[in-house]
Order: structure tokens, then sequence, then C-alpha cells
């Protein structure tokens, strides 16, 4: 008898102990439980720590309460300045309200992400691609609250959203470096041309100081001699400013005028020109006519420099047509051979 109670005892025991371990929970710190009894939401959410149910009446639900990080897929889209463009992005959220998470949506994880996808398609819709690239701080806050507004119904709290990349089509990408290059080209030439303006005003200060004291364009040439010699080239280039010569010209005394020859003088003239060679045995000469105007005096300049050289090669007259008649003279043509007018008494030269 008493072996038999004791057999019963024992067997209830471990039916209380099965029972008791069955109706045990334990919430951990980060999450907290929600229960069902006969699917009906029993009031008050289970803290952290050791919690009861009743088995198979009650169903404890935990709820994730640390802030979750889910990547955004890249959405592509036309930005308003009708440029293709994909876009990724991240959500940071949070479970405010456990029993919210558990009863007003069947997938709190997924319905923030699907929201955070068509949130993502409508801002890339109504954004320039300059705010995209440059503007995103003002583009995650609207972000963040197209996404918040429907997720408070769901006892979730939006923590926060960054945009994290941008990718543009290769097209794109080397129209903005081709315009970024041409930004910079313009520039840089802004630059050199300010720096040519500067150094066009410093060199006219020199030069004006240089025009006051014309020895210091000479030192400054000398300066350009030493300059280039210290590279020790087989060939110096000396460059000679014309300034140097203008320098020069006016420092040189200006040489004495020649005096006018006195009225009813003529210049000295130089040695006549020799007689043509007689023409050839049988031929008649034609008879000269006398010349029709005066004989002009030899310039200077045109008398020739070496006389002996003049009589070794005489010119050459031009024979007449033997035609019966007397030639005609020309306005252009050289006096007849002949004894040379007596210039101021001089002498005639003998002819060869």
């Amino acid at each position: 008898m008493f072996q038999e109670l004791l057999t019963a005892a024992i067997a209830a025991g471990a039916c209380l102990a099965v029972a008791a371990a069955s109706a045990a929970r334990v919430v951990r710190q980060y999450e907290r439980g929600v229960v069902l009894r006969f699917g009906r939401l029993r009031e008050g959410v289970r803290q952290p720590g050791f919690t009861m149910v009743i088995p198979v009446v009650d169903r404890l639900h935990k709820v994730n309460m640390q802030i979750v990080t889910m990547p955004v897929p890249a959405q592509e889209g036309i930005t308003r300045d009708n440029v293709t463009v994909r876009v990724d992005a991240v959500v940071y959220f949070k479970v405010v309200d456990p029993a919210s998470a558990i009863i007003e949506v069947e997938d709190y994880r997924f319905a923030v992400s699907q929201m955070a996808q068509t949130s993502l398609r409508s801002i890339i819709g109504k954004s320039d691609l300059d705010d995209l690239l440059s503007n995103r701080e003002k583009l995650n806050e609207g972000l963040e609250l197209m996404i918040d507004s429907p997720a408070v119904g769901w006892g979730v709290q939006i923590d926060r959203v960054e945009i994290k990349d941008v990718s543009l089509p290769e097209t794109m990408k080397r129209s903005m470096a081709r315009q970024a290059e041409a930004d910079r080209e313009r520039r840089a030439r802004v630059i050199n041309a300010d720096a040519e303006l500067q150094a066009s005003r410093k060199l006219a200060e020199a030069a004006a100081v240089m025009s006051d004291q014309p020895a210091a364009l000479q030192l400054r040439l000398l300066q350009t001699v030493v300059a280039v010699a210290a590279e020790k080239n087989s060939t110096l280039v000396l460059p000679f400013p014309v300034e140097l010569l203008r320098f020069l010209e006016r420092a040189t005394p200006d040489a004495p005028p020649q005096p006018a020859p006195a009225e009813g003088t003529h210049p000295e003239p130089g040695p006549p020109p020799a007689p043509p060679p007689p023409p050839p045995t049988g031929e008649a000469t034609p008879p000269l006519e006398p010349p029709t105007r005066a004989p002009r005096a030899v310039e200077p300049a045109e008398a020739p420099t070496h006389p002996d050289r003049a009589l070794e090669a005489p010119a050459q007259a031009p024979q007449p047509e033997d035609n019966g008649a007397s030639p005609r003279p020309d306005a252009t043509e050289q006096p007849p051979p002949g004894p040379p007018p007596q210039v101021n008494g001089s002498p005639p030269h003998p002819a060869d």
C-alpha cells in the first residue's frame, strides 16, 4: 500500500515538474513578451526576466527592442532632370510598442523594408541629380519622414535613414568628368591671366624706372648674361635690346654738317667715259648731228670711283641703222662721243 502511494506521488511530482518546465519562460533584457491567451491579447507586456505562462493556453511572443539596421535594395529611377540613377539606402529603426508590432502588422520588418523602397523611389523622382550628389541631408530627412508616418501605427519608430550610394551611367560619368575638367581649365586660365596682369604692371613699373636711368638697362643685360652663363652651355645667346642702341645713339655726338657749295660753281666732275671703238673698215660712218641739248654736269655721286676701271670697260655706243637717213636723237640717248666739255677750266683727258 505504501509502495503504491509512493509511486503515485512520484508520478504526480514528475507531471508537475514537466508542467512547470513547459510554463516557465525567460525574457531577455533587450526583449519584451506579449502573451496571447486563447488568441486574445493579455493586458500588460512581460518584462525581462523569468515569467510563467499557462501551457497549452497561453502563447508568448518575444519582440526584439534593439535598433535594427536594414539595408534597402538599390532602386533604379529617373530624377526630375531626366537622369537615370540607381540609389541604395539603409534604414535604422526600433520597436517602441511590442503589442502593436505583433497585432497591427503581420511582419513589421518586411513592412518597413517595402515602405523604405517605395519612399526611396519617390524621393528619386522628386529630386535633381545635384541634390542626390551634394544635398543628401535634406533628402535623408524627407525619406525618414515618409517612412515614419505609416510606421508609427505599427509600433515602430524610424531612427535614421541614410542614402548610401548613387550609381550613375558611364555616359553621365564621362560628361561630368568633362564638365569638371572644363571648369578647372577655366579657373586655370583665369589665374594665368591674373598673373600676367600683375606681371605686366610690375614690368611697366620697372620699364618706367629704367627709362629714367638708362644705365639700369645695361646692368640688367649683364645680369641676364650671368644667368645664361651659369648653365655652362656651349652656345651663349645674348639679347641686344633696341633701347640700348637708342641710348648709344643719344650718347654719340652728332657729326658737323657739310658746307653747301657757293652759287655759280659746279662740283668737280669725275673722269669722262671713254670714246666708243672705231667702226670696222669698209662700213660708212653716218654723220653725227650736233647735240640738241647741253651736256649735264656729272654729279659727285654718279662719278665712277675708279677712273682706270672706267677706261678699261667703256660703254658700247648704239650703232645707227644704215638706211640712208640720219638717226633721230632721243631724249634718253647719251651724248655723242667726242672730247668732253671743260668744267671749271680743267683740261680734257686724252683719249686712248
